[in-house]
Order: structure tokens, then C-alpha cells, then sequence
């Protein structure tokens, strides 16, 4: 006997698929963040009801359930303004669900009782001091394979000042390999810049890609990053990135007390525009380079060449984006799967 469709997981699916790509045009950012709000509070509910995400259901995403999943996300580091986000994404997709189907509008109207949460403080800019973003630098064992890929992921994060999506979208083909190489990233508003990378940055990326891409031209369209299950590849997620950080700034720790606690992707393009700055990279050429859309300050640099840019990087690379590559050594549909086939991924 066929099981009943599940009306949430429908929901998800066209949501993600069709409604917020297809009508609403929304960025590929937007979307990314949704679906990780989602995701997270699928993963939550099925924990908490110990069922798979299939049977999870509208009945069960109620006002407790859903400010249970808020509090834990504060309680395992995350800011305010990162929870009230949480939540807007999650009364968008029940906001589809009620317009859909009008039957649906009471669940839309129970998360309705949920507050924003108000900040306390306006949130600072967090960052790493140059001496403490070479010790998280040199954790990596490099000479294992992975060990070879975490620094190379670290290093382009610091080194290009991209955000985490748009170095996990990065492709092969992306990588400029030339005498004065960049890389080209889709940043928000689906506009793309070009970022110099230090000469060092390409060695890095040349071993990996000797290892994780063996025969693969410069001109590949595969990811440059990627995990491979079951012989499938697929991007890597942002969640396996936030995990390798927090182990490397844990072990780091032991010898450079001040790390981070809660380190994230987000002190190392903070950590890069600061050390810019403090190395004489104008604000506004700062700002440009990070792909910010403030017109005001960035306009009167908008044609500024790229090895204007490259100069400045330069003079804040010194011993940071030089470290040495080193040698290597060389039944059902599983959660991943479904997710992937209902948008979540």
C-alpha cells in the first residue's frame, strides 16, 4: 500500500525548487540561506521526535519546537541577529505553504507568535590578529591528503576575502593560472569580481588539485572543493567547513590562548580586510575589493585595475599565504540524499 505524501517535505520541494529560483528570482545566496534555516530545523525536529526526516511533519513544527531549535542555535554560538535570520527563513516557507494552501495558514499564524529577538549591543567586527591567524594556520597536518586540503581551503579564505559560499561554488575553471593570477566568485546580487591570489595561493592549489583532481585541466568545470560519498561528488557544504575550523581553532588554542571560540568563516574575510587596511588599502578600495555595494564609497574606484589591488595584498601577505604546501601521503536513500531531492541541498 502506497504511504501518504508528505505535505511538508511537497511544500520544501516547490519552495525551493520552483517558487523562490523561479518566481520570486531570488539570488542563489537567498536561497542557500533558506535552505539552511530549513535544513537545520529538519535535522532539530527529527532529533527531537527521533524519527527520519520523511516523517517529520506541519503538526510537529509548532511554536515550541521551532523557539527550541532558536535557543539551541544561541546556545552553540550563534548571534541574535543570526537566529532572528533563522526565523525569517523558516516563516517564509510557511508563509508559501499558507498561499499555496489556505488550510495551511494556521501554522503560519502559529509561528507568528514567535518574537524577534532584540539585540543588546550592535555587533562588532570579529577578527584575528595576523600572529594568531599564523598559528591556525600551520594545524593542518600536510602531510596527509586532507591535511593538504584543509590548509588550502583556510588559506583561500584568507587570502581571497571571499565569503564561504562563494569559495565552496568556486570552479577549476574559475582560477585564472597566469602570471598575475585571480580568481573570478558570484557574489551577492549576482555580480562577479575578480580577486588577486598570492603566486603562493596557486603552488597550494596545484597540490591539491594534484591529489583531489588528478587529470583535470585548468579549464575544468568541476568544484574545486567537494566531498565524495559513495563515489558521488557533490559541493562542499559550509556545515563541513564550520566543523574543520572549530577543531583546528580548538587545537590551536593550546598554544595561542586567545583564538576564538566560536570561530567561522567570517573572521577570515574580517581578518583579511583589517590586516588590508592596516597596511594602507583605502577603506573604499577595501570595500570594493570585498564585494560590498555601497556606491558612495566604492564608485570612484570602480575601474580600479587589478594590480592595484595586488599591490596592497601583497604588502599584507608577507608570511601568512607563505606557508610551504609540504608533502603528501598520498538500502534506502539516506538523509544527504533526500535533502538534495527536496531542495534542502
Amino acid at each position: 500500500m502506497q504511504k501518504p505524501e508528505n505535505r511538508l517535505l511537497t511544500v520544501i520541494h516547490d519552495f525551493f525548487l520552483i517558487y523562490l529560483p523561479s518566481q520570486r528570482k531570488s539570488s542563489p545566496h537567498t536561497v542557500k540561506a533558506y535552505q539552511t534555516a530549513v535544513e537545520q530545523l529538519m535535522d532539530y525536529a527529527a532529533g527531537q521526535q527521533e524519527c527520519r526526516i520523511t516523517a517529520v511533519t506541519f503538526d510537529m513544527l509548532d511554536k515550541n519546537l521551532v523557539s527550541g531549535f532558536l535557543d539551541d542555535l544561541e546556545q552553540r554560538g550563534c548571534s541574535v541577529s543570526t537566529r532572528n535570520h533563522k526565523l525569517k527563513s523558516i516563516r517564509a516557507l510557511f508563509a508559501y505553504a499558507a498561499m499555496m494552501d489556505i488550510s495551511l495558514a494556521r501554522y503560519y499564524k502559529e509561528l507568528e507568535k514567535i518574537p524577534w529577538k532584540k539585540e543588546t549591543e550592535p555587533a562588532g567586527i570579529e577578527f584575528l590578529s595576523e600572529a594568531e591567524m599564523k598559528v591556525l594556520l600551520s594545524q593542518p597536518d600536510t602531510a596527509t591528503k586532507k591535511g593538504i586540503r584543509d590548509l588550502l581551503l583556510m588559506i583561500m579564505l584568507y587570502d581571497t576575502g571571499a565569503r564561504i559560499q562563494e569559495l565552496l561554488n568556486l570552479r577549476i575553471c574559475d582560477i585564472q593560472f597566469s602570471k598575475s593570477p585571480t580568481v573570478k566568485v558570484l557574489g551577492k546580487g549576482g555580480k562577479y569580481r575578480f580577486i588577486p591570489v598570492m603566486p603562493k595561493t596557486v603552488e597550494h592549489i596545484r597540490k591539491y588539485m594534484k591529489l583531489y583532481h588528478p587529470g583535470e585541466g585548468d579549464y575544468a568545470n568541476a568544484f574545486l572543493f567537494y566531498t565524495d560519498r559513495k563515489g558521488v561528488r557533490a559541493p562542499m557544504s559550509d556545515d563541513n567547513v564550520r566543523k574543520m575550523l572549530r577543531q583546528y581553532a580548538d587545537s590551536a588554542r593550546a598554544s595561542c590562548p586567545s583564538m576564538p571560540t566560536n570561530l567561522h568563516p567570517h573572521h577570515f574575510r574580517h581578518s583579511r580586510a583589517m590586516h588590508l587596511y592596516q597596511h594602507g588599502m583605502d577603506l573604499a578600495l577595501v570595500s570594493q575589493w570585498l564585494g560590498h555595494a555601497n556606491l558612495e564609497t566604492t564608485l570612484i574606484y570602480a575601474h580600479a585595475d587589478t594590480e592595484m589591488k595586488r599591490k596592497a595584498i601583497e604588502k599584507a601577505s608577507a608570511g601568512i599565504c607563505e606557508i610551504d604546501a609540504g608533502e603528501s601521503d598520498a538500502d534506502t536513500l539516506d538523509d544527504d540524499t533526500l535533502k538534495r531531492l527536496y531542495g534542502l541541498r
